[in-house]
């Protein structure tokens, strides 16, 4: 059974760091690609960070140069850096997994074959 657990959200004033984490089991974590998503109320999820199993990383742009996304391949955990958090961050974060590494467009949450079920991630102004 494969399980994708975020944890390290919370409540927090603009300009405030937290940390994301994704615990992941039952997949080969090392030979894929790994995603953190968001969704914040009447809006559609969207890309925020992905890892290639190559270590390659990819940013939504407005979050460039605050967030960082790494991966613990012996841990078998993706993490999410986050800094200087905006109120636009506002949202339900979840990470994501190919654990084939075959996807073809990493910003594209469709192609992802396994979910968490997020955490929340509330950025006071």
């Amino acid at each position: 059974q494969v399980l994708l657990v975020e944890s390290g959200g919370g409540l927090v004033q603009a300009g405030d760091s937290l940390r994301l984490s994704c615990a992941t089991s039952g997949l080969t974590f090392s030979s894929g690609h790994m995603g953190w998503f968001r969704q914040a109320p009447g809006k559609e999820r969207e890309f925020v960070a992905a890892i290639r199993y190559s270590g390659h990383t990819y940013y939504k742009d407005s979050v460039k140069g605050r967030f960082t996304v790494s991966r613990d391949n012996t841990e078998k955990t993706l993490y999410l850096q986050m800094n200087s958090l905006k109120a636009e961050d506002t949202a339900i974060y979840h990470c994501a997994a190919d654990p084939r590494g075959i996807l073809s467009s990493i910003r594209d949450w469709n192609q992802y074959d396994y979910w968490g079920q997020g955490t929340q991630v509330t950025v006071s102004s």
